[in-house]
């Protein structure tokens, strides 16, 4: 780096440690815990407490991922305690004890509320558990997260035509609806379930370097690059499919492009193959210039396209997340020096428009310009996961490329 580049870089690594240690991370300690056990499930746009919300998997997991991940680099205790507290809520609360699994959700007493199993859940609860494993050498973490690996790779995993089915019910036999939400297409396999399974067993492997973990996580990347990106979708990646990878949708998902060009790669490195990284690092080089279709001039990324041509403009929080990160990785590990300022301006657009200054934490997006008070600000989909992670890489990615 040239002394201008280190200055950027350096600036963007404090500002977002900041943030991260004195906006992100303390909402979630001071209004999520529940006295009672775990964390609640909601807080409205408006911020208020839903005490009654249903308990989801996925926040818990995230959660249990974020804290875990803040100690292993900030170190502080509050943050062990908060990912200690998610680690006792996956294992004692939402793992099947009878079938193996994580549940979906729990009811607001923490009970079994919705018992199907969706992968992506389960993939996100491997993550948390791995990286528990990996900050603290936890033997219990590293259990359950290998059990549920050996699940994954059981009743989800296509042996015959490759790749990740979405969805079973508690029993893992088959269920009619497989969707991962109400906006998604009811499709049996999905890019968005591959890249979050993907994503924790790279982490797993980290900790647990098994040979057939090793094999499941090259044949995902394997997926990402022969499967995922078509010719003719010019980098961007191809959303839902049938058992038979027939494709259902004709959708450009910006934030989920962006995202994939980081986690690609890092699953490469962490793979270590030569040949691979290689493959790897020019298809990510086309997923992330794919994506910049839908980055604005302020920095800013909008949502997505739909099939229809019509253009979804809002702001969403954790597009705006992967879009500094996305970036970042593009300057480092591409060499692509246009890319570091892009990701300062980038992050410079979070902090003046979606960092939420009246309730704290971010807001969930400005839609029309304006700030979204109709969804979550806490809930089941918006979680501390991808704008604590864009912070803390940040930090170890900088600090890296400047020692």
């Amino acid at each position: 780096m040239n002394e201008t580049q280190r200055r950027s870089a350096t600036r963007l690594r404090d500002e977002v440690a900041d943030e991260l240690t004195g906006n992100i991370l303390p909402y979630w300690l001071d209004k999520m815990q529940d006295p009672d056990g775990g964390f609640y499930g909601r807080r409205d746009g408006c911020d208020m407490l839903h005490a009654d919300a249903p308990r989801g998997a996925i926040l818990t997991a995230r959660m249990l991922w974020t804290f875990s991940a803040a100690y292993r680099v900030l170190g502080k205790p509050e943050y062990l305690e908060a990912a200690t507290r998610a680690k006792r809520e996956i294992i004692d609360r939402f793992y099947d004890p009878e079938f193996g699994g994580i549940y979906w959700s729990l009811d607001a007493q923490r009970r079994p509320l919705d018992t199907k199993k969706q992968f992506y859940a389960i993939g996100f609860a491997i993550y948390g558990l791995s990286e528990y494993a990996r900050a603290t050498g936890d033997a219990e973490a590293l259990e359950y997260a290998v059990k549920l690996f050996r699940d994954i790779e059981t009743h989800s995993r296509d042996r015959e035509r490759g790749g990740y089915l979405e969805a079973a019910q508690r029993d893992w036999t088959p269920i009619a609806d497989m969707r991962l939400s109400e906006k998604d297409d009811n499709a049996s396999k999905t890019m968005n379930t591959h890249l979050h399974i993907i994503e924790p067993y790279t982490n797993l492997l980290r900790v647990w370097p098994d040979a057939d973990l090793r094999e499941a996580t090259t044949a995902l990347l394997n997926l990402f690059l022969d499967q995922f990106t078509p010719e003719e979708g010019r980098g961007h990646l191809a959303l839902f499919f049938d058992d038979d990878w027939n494709r259902q949708d004709a959708e450009i998902s910006y934030g989920h492009d962006i995202e994939a060009s980081w986690l690609m790669l890092e699953t490469a490195h962490v793979l270590g193959d030569p040949d691979l990284t290689a493959r790897t690092l020019d298809a990510t080089r086309r997923i992330a210039d794919a994506a910049l279709e839908g980055r604005c001039w302020d920095g800013s990324m909008i949502y997505e396209r739909h099939a229809s041509g019509r253009y979804d403009n809002d702001k969403h929080w954790w597009v705006q997340a992967e879009n500094v990160l996305g970036q970042l990785y593009q300057f480092i590990f591409h060499g692509r020096e246009q890319f570091l300022p892009m990701a300062v301006q980038s992050w410079d657009y979070i902090n003046t428009n979606i960092v939420d200054r009246e309730y704290g934490e971010w807001m969930w997006s400005r839609r029309d310009g304006e700030p979204n008070r109709t969804d979550d600000h806490a809930g089941f989909w918006k979680c501390p996961y991808h704008n604590a992670r864009m912070c803390l890489e940040t930090i170890e990615r900088v600090n890296e490329a400047l020692a």
